[in-house]
C-alpha cells in the first residue's frame, strides 16, 4: 500500500526521469518531436528511467525527515550527495544546478545551512522548489507560521532569497489543500485570498508578492502556452507547473505538457508531477513508466520508513 511519500517520490521521480533525455530542448524542437512516453540517453546520456539531482535531493530531504528533520544533517546529507553519491542513480552526479553548488561549497566551508543559500535576486533558480514538497508531509499540521519557518529553513540551504521561499511556501500550500481532499480549481481560489493575506501580513516587500500576480491576482489558466515560461528561474517553474497541473486532467498529461514546454524540462515535469501525484494517486502513474524508474526499490523502502 503506498503512502503519501512514496506518491510524492515515485510521481516525482517518474516525470524528472521523463524531462532529463531533453532537457534545454527548445519548444520549438518539442514541437516537432514531442515526448510521449520514457526515453534514454538525450542531453546526458542516461539510461532510461534516470532521474536528476531534482530527486536525488528530494530525496536527501525524505530520508532526513525519516530521521527526525534536522537542517544541520539535512546538509550534510546534501555535501555527501554532492561528494559521495548518495542518493545517486548510477553512483555518480550527473546534474547540478550552480547556485546548489554554490551553497553546497559553502556548507563545505562551514557556513550554517540557513545562510548557506544564496540572497541576491539573482539567486531565485528552481533549485529548492524541486526538491521542497515532501516537507509538507512534515509539517501539515502545524500552524501556518512555523510551517513558513520550516520552509524557509530548508529552502534556505541552497536558496534563501524571500522569493524562493515564497514560491515553496505556495507550492507546499497547495499539496497541503489537496492532501485535505480540495479540488485543485478550489485550492487555486482559497490559495489567492490566503497566501496574499499571509505575505501581507508577514510585511513581505509588496514588489516581492506582485511577482506572484499571475498565481495570486490572474486566472492563469487563460494564459496561453507562448506565455507559460520554462526556465530555471523559481516563478517560471511554478507558474508553469500549476498551469500544466490546471489545464490538464490526468497525471501523464499533467507531466507530458510540462516536458513539452522545453528548457528545464526535468525540473518543470518533477515540480508537476509530485502536486499530480497527490491529486491523481501513485496508481495513476503509468505502469510502464514506474516500471523502469532507477533504484524504485530502494526508493519504496525509504518510504516504509515514514
Amino acid at each position: 500500500m503506498s503512502n503519501n511519500l512514496q506518491t510524492i517520490l515515485l510521481a516525482t521521480a517518474t516525470a524528472d526521469a521523463l524531462g532529463v533525455p531533453v532537457e534545454f530542448k527548445s519548444r520549438a524542437y518539442l514541437k516537432e518531436n514531442p515526448v510521449t512516453d520514457m526515453q534514454e540517453y538525450g542531453t546526458h546520456h542516461q539510461p532510461k528511467g534516470t532521474w536528476s539531482d531534482d530527486t536525488s535531493l528530494m530525496l536527501c530531504l525524505a530520508e532526513s525527515m525519516v530521521e527526525g528533520l534536522d537542517v544541520n544533517k539535512l546538509a550534510q546529507k546534501f555535501i555527501a550527495w554532492k561528494n559521495d553519491n548518495l542518493w545517486t542513480p548510477h553512483g555518480w552526479v550527473f546534474d547540478i544546478g550552480i547556485g546548489t553548488r554554490i551553497a553546497i561549497e559553502r556548507l563545505e566551508n562551514g557556513e550554517l545551512p540557513e545562510l548557506a543559500g544564496g540572497f541576491d535576486e539573482m539567486d531565485n533558480g528552481n533549485g529548492s522548489l524541486m526538491r521542497i514538497l515532501p516537507l509538507i508531509l512534515f509539517t501539515k499540521d502545524l500552524e501556518i507560521n512555523k510551517r513558513y519557518d520550516w520552509t524557509k529553513k530548508v529552502s534556505s540551504i541552497t536558496h534563501a532569497h524571500v522569493r524562493s521561499v515564497m514560491a515553496c511556501f505556495y507550492y507546499l500550500e497547495f499539496a497541503k489543500k489537496i492532501l485535505e481532499g480540495k479540488d485543485k480549481f478550489q485550492v487555486y481560489l482559497e490559495l489567492q485570498r490566503e497566501i496574499t493575506t499571509y505575505f501581507e501580513n508577514l510585511e513581505i516587500n509588496p514588489l516581492e508578492i506582485q511577482k506572484f500576480n499571475r498565481l495570486l491576482k490572474e486566472d492563469i489558466t487563460n494564459i496561453e502556452e507562448e506565455n507559460i515560461n520554462s526556465s530555471g528561474y523559481v516563478i517560471d517553474t511554478l507558474e508553469a507547473s500549476i498551469w500544466c497541473i490546471l489545464t490538464t486532467s490526468s497525471y501523464k498529461e499533467a507531466v507530458l505538457k510540462s516536458v513539452n514546454l522545453g528548457h528545464d524540462t526535468d525540473t518543470t515535469a518533477a515540480v508537476t508531477g509530485g502536486l499530480a501525484g497527490l491529486i491523481y494517486g501513485v496508481d495513476s502513474i503509468p505502469k510502464e513508466w514506474i516500471k523502469v524508474v532507477v533504484r524504485k526499490k530502494c526508493i519504496v523502502n525509504l518510504c516504509e520508513l515514514w
